[in-house]
């Protein structure tokens, strides 16, 4: 078995997993103002950017390779029916007009998340009915919001929007606004199998979407569930996602195998903020090495069977490559 791990020229022809930078998906969060680079404190390197600053981020990604963006914003007002979401100016609507006009984006492939917890004065991802100290998540009302949003976002210029909420039905509903809306060609990433999730943390930082009451488990999926996260993607399939997205990565990349295995779709994995962050600790404690985990963690990934992985290690990632 050793003989053909002598050379790098050998273990390069042989090897049976390849990354790619275009294999990539860089996430950004998008906030109003110019000029602003706001540093995201649990996660190194990661930023709270201005649309121009956007527009920096992307032609530095595109110049790399990188096969696109993950838009998220952060609006400058919150409210219980998430207006930011679905308001044909808001923050990331305008982001993507913006980055359609630039020459060096339309190399990358811009896709808009499709949730309301960064719009939502609470931060749950759907409408909320609220008694005392209980609250319900309303699934139905919430659909209705998603799919505006979805629209409004295909409108703005989004070559895929990815519904995030885990709402049921979400979607059909996202299929026919899109339709209704003349967006027949816009396809949908469905997160089918989206986790509750300890590995969040940093993100509702960065993208400013802590529930402020309760949490996401009655929505989101129990870590537990192999089987159920199957039905979830084929609901999904069924109600027309046009490729699924695992979430987290790392934790579950038996879930990735398993879709791989039974679906022949298109396959992404979101390496979470708690996955990116986790390994930045070990890296400023000299406990890991930098450039090979990252390149290591991601080939283990694609291995699992992802066709693409959303990372924040991106453009780290791409230079490497």
């Amino acid at each position: 078995m050793r003989r053909l791990r002598r050379t790098e020229s050998l273990r390069a022809l042989v090897r049976e997993t390849a990354l790619n930078p275009g294999d990539l998906i860089y996430p950004l969060f998008i906030c109003p103002g110019q000029a602003v680079r706001t540093p995201v404190r649990s996660m190194p390197g990661v930023f709270n950017l201005s649309v121009d600053e956007a527009l920096r981020e992307a032609e530095e990604a595109a110049a790399l390779g990188v096969g696109g963006l993950l838009l998220f914003g952060l609006p400058e007002a919150k409210d219980e029916q998430a207006t930011g979401a679905w308001d044909d100016k808001g923050i990331v609507q305008q982001g993507l007009r913006a980055l359609k006009q630039k020459s060096a984006s339309k190399k990358l492939v811009l896709i808009a998340d499709v949730c309301l917890c960064e719009y939502t004065s609470h931060g749950h991802c759907g409408v909320v009915a609220k008694t005392g100290d209980s609250f319900e998540v309303k699934n139905d009302p919430s659909l209705e919001l998603l799919a505006r949003t979805a629209a409004s976002l295909a409108r703005a210029g989004a070559d895929v929007v990815a519904p995030s909420d885990m709402m049921d039905g979400r979607v059909a509903a996202i299929r026919r606004a899109l339709d209704a809306d003349g967006n027949t060609d816009t396809p949908i990433l469905s997160y089918a199998s989206k986790f509750a999730s300890a590995f969040y943390g940093p993100f509702r930082e960065a993208a400013d979407s802590a529930p402020q009451f309760g949490d996401r488990k009655t929505y989101q999926m129990d870590g537990a569930n192999l089987r159920e996260a199957m039905r979830e993607i084929e609901l999904d399939l069924n109600e027309g996602a046009d490729m699924i997205l695992m979430k987290p990565a790392m934790p579950y990349l038996d879930v990735v195998r398993e879709a791989r295995n039974r679906f022949g779709v298109p396959i992404g994995a979101y390496q979470v903020s708690g996955e990116y962050s986790m390994l930045h600790a070990a890296f400023e404690k000299g406990w890991l090495e930098r450039d090979r985990s990252i390149l290591e963690s991601l080939v283990g990934i694609r291995r699992a069977g992802a066709d693409f992985i959303v990372t924040y290690f991106a453009k780290d990632a791409a230079k490497l490559l």
